[in-house]
């Protein structure tokens, strides 16, 4: 049984509005008698309209509450100290980690004040770097950014994808590397891809959908993914169908080259389950076809090298934390399967492998944060790669032929740096670090751990400045996201390292559902066990109170996408526990979360709400069904984009426009939506450190926050 439309009645105009008893007008807004029928429990959405985000009303309502919301911020002297400070904590040179491409290095690089980071090229590391591609000349405002890149073998060609708006939808194009001109090659309808080059540099492959029938791209949902191969200089129309299942219209699909050439590895997905198939095409069999190789769909599969048709597999089947196996393509049943680094004991997570040298450069997680070490191709352990803190190490750069390699480490305090490493020598050192207007030596981070509800303990990082008293009056910005098997590691933030010269404590929760220890961390916080989520972030809140790092006062909870349903959840379980909430892009109807581009495929996490087993775990959680009307929630400021085609912006104009009418406290309940912005990922520099500054000018007057004499005076 799916869902029932009981009626859809005409709309009502001029319907009651939130509760006034604080200072805050809130703007007029219209009720639709919209119920749905879920097994029997009816479910009305009055504001249902809401969801079509180019509607004239919509508009109209999107309009009157950025005039309250900035109204509101106007109103905060500290803002113009705030905004001075970020510029300056962002203003400083960052670089990307280098690649080998052909005869050429390349790497990203930003001045500090550019809005989208810039792709250089250099014929060494001690030469000047050129200009590959600047995607700032590519839109006035910034908003253009670019997404993905490869490079042919030979470094002769390079694949890259612009986004508009912040959008998911990718155009894939095609720039000669020696001259820095583009080929007349445009490829749309990219979603979720990258692109992986034939050895001979003739043509790439990527994944694509039809394009959308609804004009409205927040409407469409994206399904029946297919493969495709494009042939350099030919029109896209051209371009040739490798793989498509119209029976499978959940499966996503990612091609993949291996490094000798040889084989075409077919990666194939449904949603965000931490589970896939690999095929395989032999690309030397004229004749090849596309067969099964580890087709059960049982565990998670990622081929990190080949010796002809023996592959490196890094795998959590029988290793919830993984290990790296050979499997013979000839005989992949796991019986057959070669350990070459096992499982490790304890809690360690077997996190990254990547070929260079001719090793094993492994990435570990312990206690989410990093650790390197490097493996022979047998798996003996030869070497400890040296961090210079506890911290992240982001990704390790290089070739199976290369003898060097390139990393990134970053830390809370640590602005992240650019390591080379010499595989001759086995010394690191620096390639790039940043010269930040940032006293580090004044803070400290400590990792904490904290019992939930159910007795489990949770690790937490604390940053601060030295020295810190424990007086329960410490302005605290509480983070967290816990879901999809993502782990949050420690990573330098210009915007939180204002925060602290603020006077502020920075935390951040490692809860459940993330993938800080493995599988069994992650199925602790899913489906069924999503409730642990959220018990993890209160009970992290509760810690801090008890401890009297802060007080309920004076501590704001914060995530964005999974981690703003993690705090509407929160903030509508515990009102009274937090001092204001922050959901960024929050998933917050949990039970039409499903219905929108490609919600679908997070039914993995949360269940599916046309089923009776999801809609009872999802009712009970969900943010939008769980605002009580008359009760006094925190201030809260939500922030969301109305072109987000992944988290649509339906979702927090919902949830703000029913607790706005709920509110029976003098906290404000205000929304922040940021136009020609998708869901976060290539959001131009100042429309960052414009909304940062809007979100600590909130926390300044809502946490009752007194600015250090000397913040932003510099």
């Amino acid at each position: 049984m799916k869902i029932r439309t009981v009626s859809i009645l005409a709309v009502l105009m001029s319907v009651t509005l939130a509760a006034q008893q604080g200072p805050y007008h809130y703007p007029q807004v219209k009720k639709v008698n919209q119920v749905d029928d879920f097994f029997g429990t009816k479910i009305a959405d009055p504001f249902r309209w809401l969801e079509d985000s180019d509607a004239p009303d919509t508009r109209a309502w999107i309009d009157a509450q950025n005039a309250l919301t900035f109204g509101y911020l106007k109103q905060i002297p500290e803002r113009e100290r705030i905004s001075k400070r970020l510029w300056a904590l962002w203003d400083y040179e960052r670089y990307g980690i280098p690649s080998r491409e052909g005869r050429w290095y390349v790497f990203t690089k930003n001045t500090g004040k550019q809005n989208q980071n810039v792709v250089y090229r250099a014929a060494s590391l001690d030469a000047p770097a050129e200009v590959l591609i600047d995607p700032n000349t590519l839109s006035k405002d910034g908003t253009v950014a670019l997404g993905p890149t490869a490079f042919s073998d030979d470094g002769k060609f390079m694949a890259y994808a612009v986004s508009a708006a912040g959008s998911d939808w990718q155009e894939w194009r095609v720039r000669d590397v020696a001259t820095g001109q583009d080929l007349p090659d445009v490829i749309k309808w990219s979603k979720f891809s990258g692109a992986s080059w034939l050895k001979d540099g003739s043509g790439f492959y990527y994944g694509r959908y039809e394009a959308p029938k609804d004009a409205n791209l927040l409407q469409a949902v994206n399904k029946n993914q297919k493969l495709y191969f494009h042939a350099v200089g030919t029109p896209q129309e051209k371009d040739a169908l490798v793989y498509e299942r119209p029976d499978k219209p959940d499966w996503m699909f990612g091609g993949e080259v291996t490094d000798d050439g040889r084989y075409l590895l077919l990666y194939q997905t449904e949603g965000t389950e931490n589970k896939n198939r690999i095929f395989v095409r032999d690309l030397k069999d004229p004749n090849g076809r596309i067969e099964p190789f580890l087709n059960e769909f049982d565990a998670a599969y990622s081929v990190v090298g080949n010796d002809a048709d023996s592959f490196y597999v890094l795998t959590n089947n029988g290793a919830p934390r993984y290990k790296l196996v050979a499997i013979s393509r000839s005989n992949p049943s796991p019986a057959a399967w070669r350990t070459i680094i096992p499982e490790a004991p304890g809690t360690d997570v077997l996190d990254g492998v990547t070929m260079v040298n001719d090793r094993f450069v492994t990435s570990w997680m312990t206690d989410a944060h990093t650790a390197m070490r490097i493996y022979s191709r047998a798996g003996e352990k030869l070497a400890d790669l040296a961090l210079p803190a506890i911290g992240t190490v982001s990704a390790f750069s290089g070739r199976r032929s290369h003898t060097e390699g390139f990393y990134a480490f970053t830390s809370y305090t640590y602005p992240t740096t650019v390591y080379r490493y010499d595989f001759s020598t086995g010394a690191s050192t620096v390639f790039k670090r940043p010269a930040v207007d940032f006293d580090a030596a004044k803070y400290e981070t400590v990792q904490v751990f904290y019992p939930s509800k159910d007795g489990t303990k949770i690790p937490m990082f604390l940053t601060y400045r030295k020295g810190l008293a424990k007086t329960g009056q410490n302005p605290t910005y509480l983070y967290g996201y816990g879901g999809f098997n993502s782990p949050v590691t420690p990573s330098f933030s210009p915007a939180m390292a204002a925060w602290l010269e603020m006077g502020g404590i920075y935390a951040v929760a490692n809860l459940r559902g993330g993938g800080e220890y493995g599988q069994a961390w992650y199925d602790a916080g899913r489906l069924k066990n999503k409730q642990n989520v959220f018990d993890d972030f209160i009970a992290a809140a509760e810690y801090l109170i008890r401890e009297r790092y802060t007080s309920t006062p004076k501590l704001a909870i914060a995530g964005g996408s999974n981690g703003g349903l993690l705090v509407g959840a929160c903030m509508t379980q515990r009102p009274d526990l937090f001092g204001a909430a922050l959901p960024a892009v929050g998933v917050m109807d949990m039970l039409r979360y499903h219905k929108f581009t490609i919600g679908w495929a997070w039914t993995s996490d949360y269940g599916d709400p046309d089923t009776k087993d999801g809609f009872d775990i999802n009712i009970k959680y969900s943010p939008l069904h769980n605002i009580r009307p008359g009760t006094k929630y925190p201030a809260t400021l939500v922030t969301t984009a109305d072109h987000d085609d992944r988290v649509v912006p339906a979702h927090s104009f919902k949830f703000i426009a029913t607790l706005q009418a709920a509110q029976a406290g003098p906290a404000p309940i205000l929304i922040r939506i940021e136009t020609k912005a998708g869901h976060g990922a290539g959001k131009p520099t100042d429309k960052q450190i414009e909304e940062r500054t809007d979100i600590f000018g909130f926390l300044v007057r809502e946490l009752t926050i007194a600015l250090p004499a000397s913040f932003g005076q510099k």
